[in-house]
């Protein structure tokens, strides 16, 4: 996508030097574009844990990019422990994601064939940028099949504007490129159909006011930034058209993991007859998984988060500031799971399917042999 006129994904190789591995720090958007260096492990599991990057495609393409850092950097001799270590830290940085897992275990399959360290320095960077290339490719496609979704709504409404609710960040900042969510607003943007996007501002890390309302603006589409308890009342007076959001895992059975909220904007959404989108790439399933409310882990993060808000000042400095009383007790889950009675549909690489396990199997068969022998 772009910055400024000039195309930017969200993690690449140096032009000159491809054992550096250059990001955008989101924890300093929209107010400072910072590119930054990742060179070792450690940088990059700083770098998932602390959310310089963050969404479910960029953590998996991070991984990706770590786990040929962690080639680069291999002790001779036996290497196997070292690189399982390694992924067992890379994956508990983030535990709800499963594209960091699905990466990582790539990563290792494909380690595992080599016979030497420089086959797997020379593999696993092949393997990152496929993985990179791959998560870019899937949310175009994305954006193509939901695309078809807005077109039908506009053409109800004899032209729209299609007014969407989205939750989070799951635009092209949380993929390599294009996002799972915004992919089709993009589309139909481009397309020349009137689309205006209402931005839950997703506290406490305020990825819809930070990340989402600075993409839209960038790439010109029409948005609305609103408090996260305002889209129920939005759906009651006829003023959303549909809901598309994103997941960070997402079960064979269609139940979805999504940034905390996510599940009551699907109440309210059921309550009021509209319909309630989750876009996704493959790498997001978990095929393991049958009941996500029950087996999904959902990762508990700081209570500063919560209770200190970063922005803005009228001089243009950055400030954190407390909001609660000193020594406030806070409670930060970072995920909530919306079952999938919920979904209306989903929306993959492959195009949109219900939220049903025969139906996603349907449209993934290479997965159903897998699933029946361990469940």
């Amino acid at each position: 996508m772009k910055i400024k006129n000039s195309h930017f994904r969200t993690i690449w190789p140096d032009a000159q030097d491809n054992t550096i591995i250059k990001i955008i720090d989101q924890r300093l958007l929209p107010h400072s574009f910072v590119i930054e260096e990742l060179r070792s492990v450690d940088d990059f599991a700083l770098a998932i844990r602390d959310m310089h990057v963050r969404g479910a495609g960029l953590i998996g393409a991070t991984a990706g990019f770590a786990m040929y850092g962690a080639a680069l950097a291999a002790p001779k001799g036996e290497t196997n422990s070292y690189f399982q270590d390694t992924a067992q830290r890379l994956i508990a940085t983030r535990p709800t994601a499963k594209n960091l897992a699905w990466a990582v275990e790539r990563q290792l399959a494909a380690i595992g064939r080599e016979k030497d360290r420089e086959s797997r320095i020379s593999k696993s960077f092949q393997v990152a940028c496929q993985i990179a290339d791959e998560d870019a490719s899937f949310c175009q496609q994305i954006g193509g099949h939901g695309l078809e979704l807005i077109a039908a709504i506009s053409r109800k409404k004899g032209g729209g504007p299609v007014n969407i609710l989205t939750h989070c960040n799951a635009g092209w900042l949380a993929f390599v490129d294009y996002g799972s969510a915004t992919a089709p607003i993009y589309a139909a943007h481009q397309a020349g159909i009137k689309v205006h996007v209402y931005v839950d501002e997703t506290r406490p890390w305020l990825q819809g006011a930070r990340l989402t309302a600075w993409e839209l603006k960038e790439e010109g589409v029409p948005h609305t930034l609103i408090a996260d308890n305002t889209g129920g009342h939005l759906m009651q007076h006829g003023m959303v058209d549909m809901v598309i959001v994103g997941t960070d895992r997402t079960t064979y059975t269609g139940d979805v993991a999504n940034k905390i909220g996510t599940y009551l904007k699907a109440l309210a959404a059921k309550d009021n007859n509209i319909p309630f989108y989750v876009a996704l790439p493959s790498s997001t399933f978990d095929w393991e998984i049958e009941d996500g409310l029950r087996q999904i882990p959902i990762e508990e993060r700081s209570g500063d988060e919560v209770n200190y808000v970063t922005g803005l000042t009228q001089d243009k400095r950055l400030e954190t500031v407390l909001v609660p009383p000193e020594h406030t007790r806070s409670l930060n889950f970072g995920f909530d799971v919306t079952p999938a009675r919920l979904v209306t549909a989903l929306i993959t690489e492959r195009g949109v399917v219900a939220a049903r396990r025969d139906e996603i199997l349907r449209m993934f068969p290479e997965k159903t042999k897998g699933i029946k022998e361990t469940g």
